[in-house]
Formats: C-alpha cells, sequence, structure tokens
C-alpha cells in the first residue's frame, strides 16, 4: 500500500499563525504599537497570495505607502514567476527549455541564477544539479499520485541529467551586457525550484527594507526572511518543524536573517516499508538515504539558505557538518530519522 504524507510548511513561523487573509487578499491592519511615521500612523499590511509552486505570506509595518509597498512585492513576484516557471509556457525558462538552437540569450537575472546553480553543483560534486527535471517528472511528487517509476524509465531519465552540459557566458555589445547559456545535450532542461524562493526572499526583502520598512516577515512556505526585530525591539523567534508531524522540534531568534529547511516529509510516500521523497539524487536517479530527515540553514541570504539546505540533505549530516564549517555566516540545524537535533556553524578558517 502507498501512503502519502501531507505536504506540511517545513518552517513554521509562529508569527505568521495569526495571518487570517484567504489566499491572493490584501489587506492593512491597525498597529498602535508598531511605532509612527511622519504622520503619526502605522499599520500593519499583509499579502496572501500563490506563487512559486508555494504560499507566500509576507507581512510587515507601514506608513500610507504600504498599500504602494504591496504591490510593489506583488509585482515583483510576478516578475520572478514569469522568468523562473519551468511550467507556464510564456516564461523564459519555460521557452530555454524547450529552446532549437544549442544556444540561447536570456536575461540578467536568469542567467545568473543558473550561474549560482552551476556554483552549488561544483560545491557538491554534482550531488545538486539544476537539470534534474526529467527525474523530478518521473518521480512526479507534486501530484500526489507518486510511484516508484520502472529501473529502465530512471535510466533513461538519468541520461539526460548533468548541469555540466550547462554554461553561462556574457558579451559586452552596445555598451551593454549581453547573457547567454549554452546546452551540450538538446535534451537537457534546467529547473530552478531549489533556489527560487530563497532568490524571492532575498529581492522582496531587499525592496522593502530599502523603503524604509524596519519590521517584517516574508514567509514563501518555509523559506521565512525576518526583517529587522519586532515592534518592541526583541528578535523575531521561528519554529522549526518536528518531521511528520505539527510540533515543533526547535527554534531559533534572528534578525535581518533567513531561515530556510528542506526535509524529505515535505512530498514523501512509503511502500513496502521504505521512504520515497522528492530530494533527488541525480548520481543514482532515486530519492537519497541517508537518515537525514530535515536540515535547517540560517544566513543573512535566504537563497545561501536555499541550496544549502539542499546541499546538506544531499550530502548527508557528516559531509553537511563538514561544509558548514567552513561557510562563513552559516548556522545549521539537523535533524536525523531518530529526531535527535544537532547545531553547527563555521569553528574557524
Amino acid at each position: 500500500m502507498v501512503r502519502i504524507h501531507a505536504a506540511f510548511i517545513t518552517v513554521i513561523c509562529v508569527m505568521l499563525a495569526c495571518l487570517l487573509c484567504m489566499p491572493g487578499s490584501l489587506r492593512a491592519q491597525e498597529g498602535a504599537d508598531s511605532g509612527t511615521d511622519s504622520s503619526g500612523t502605522v499599520s500593519e499590511y499583509t499579502l496572501n497570495d500563490f506563487y512559486f509552486d508555494t504560499v507566500v505570506s509576507i507581512r510587515f509595518d507601514a506608513g500610507e505607502d504600504g498599500d504602494s509597498l504591496l504591490e510593489g512585492c506583488r509585482s515583483i513576484c510576478d516578475d520572478i514567476q514569469h522568468t523562473f516557471s519551468r511550467t507556464e509556457e510564456d516564461s523564459e525558462l519555460y521557452a530555454v527549455n524547450h529552446r532549437a538552437e544549442e544556444t540561447v540569450e536570456v536575461s540578467e537575472e536568469l542567467a545568473r541564477l543558473v550561474q549560482a546553480g552551476l556554483d552549488y553543483y561544483e560545491l557538491s560534486d554534482g550531488r545538486f544539479d539544476i537539470t534534474v527535471a526529467p527525474l523530478s517528472d518521473l518521480w512526479d511528487f507534486k501530484s500526489g499520485d507518486a510511484v516508484i517509476p520502472e529501473e529502465a524509465d530512471i535510466q533513461s531519465a538519468l541520461r539526460k541529467v548533468g548541469a555540466s552540459a550547462v554554461h553561462v557566458r556574457s558579451e559586452e555589445a552596445s555598451d551593454q551586457t549581453v547573457w547567454y547559456l549554452t546546452f551540450d545535450q538538446p535534451d537537457t532542461m534546467i529547473d530552478l525550484g531549489a533556489l527560487v524562493k530563497g532568490y524571492a526572499a532575498d529581492r522582496l526583502a531587499a525592496y522593502l527594507q530599502e523603503n524604509g520598512v524596519s519590521s517584517g516577515l516574508i514567509n514563501l512556505g518555509g523559506n521565512v526572511y525576518a526583517i529587522g526585530t519586532k515592534a518592541d525591539g526583541s528578535a523575531w523567534k521561528i519554529g522549526i518543524q518536528k518531521p511528520f508531524d505539527t510540533d515543533i522540534i526547535d527554534a531559533v531568534e534572528v534578525t535581518d536573517q533567513s531561515v530556510v529547511t528542506s526535509g524529505v516529509y515535505e512530498r514523501c510516500f512509503e511502500k513496502d516499508g521504505v521512504l520515497y521523497h522528492h530530494i533527488l539524487d541525480p548520481q543514482t536517479g532515486y530519492p537519497v538515504q541517508n537518515n537525514l530527515w530535515g536540515v535547517t540553514i540560517i544566513s543573512d541570504s535566504s537563497l545561501t539558505g536555499d541550496a544549502l539546505s539542499t546541499v546538506c540533505m544531499l550530502l548527508g549530516q557528516d559531509a553537511a557538518m563538514e561544509l558548514v564549517r567552513h561557510t562563513d555566516g552559516v548556522r545549521a540545524i539537523f535533524v536525523d530519522s531518530d529526531l535527535h537535533v544537532t547545531e553547527c556553524e563555521q569553528t574557524g578558517s
């Protein structure tokens, strides 16, 4: 029998639990204790919507420009989705994946995120792979009807996987930089799903901070970015979900930092006593099996957290802890299959 687990949000942000808006709505609530702007009025503004295959919740304190800032956040999300969606037929990435030639001119935004994916591919010795799309499609964890694919189909998909077949380059032309992606194989497809939410959280946080927001929370389906402090000046407290449960197994306090978790319990099923989940090993074609159930990364960049949390899940706890110990500005929390919690951070140069 195949049992499908609920796709719980990985990081539960207690401070967002009170958001009652339905997805897609905008509202402002009075927040007398939030501080004041030049007119003496500050309100709490919230946006709940669905982007990047997840529920997006944004909450911040602002003055009379709060509605405009909400629309700015929505515009940023629309732009990112239109650039990086692999399934929307009018997106830039969709066009790249359905290219007719080996070299494609792309936006700087797309080129730089692809390059980030290639950098993590090198860092992880090929375990973090942005060309894993054929395998992801084969396992189809998002459908809720995932089954174990046939071995022949997995081997066929593996032949299409390998980020070393993707190259980013730029040229200077007419006082501007033109960016290109070149592919060694015609059937290589790019999937930036392991990076997009982190990239989006960073862009949204930067936009709000540049426009004077000093207190807020951005939650992109478990990628949480805490802007500044709470209204009373204290740090935000972010709860980390207990795997396969709705309880909290740990919590961290952060200010102007990102908290991102990857876990085997987000999309998975069990068959014959074996857990199959969405974190696929591009070297075997199967879900990675290393007794690691979740990794949380605390860092200044949500993109870093998004990538490293997945890298750590793929590497396994011992290798991942060694990587974290040699990475600047990163703290990690590991939860293994026995629900043991281990924290790790840089120990020196």
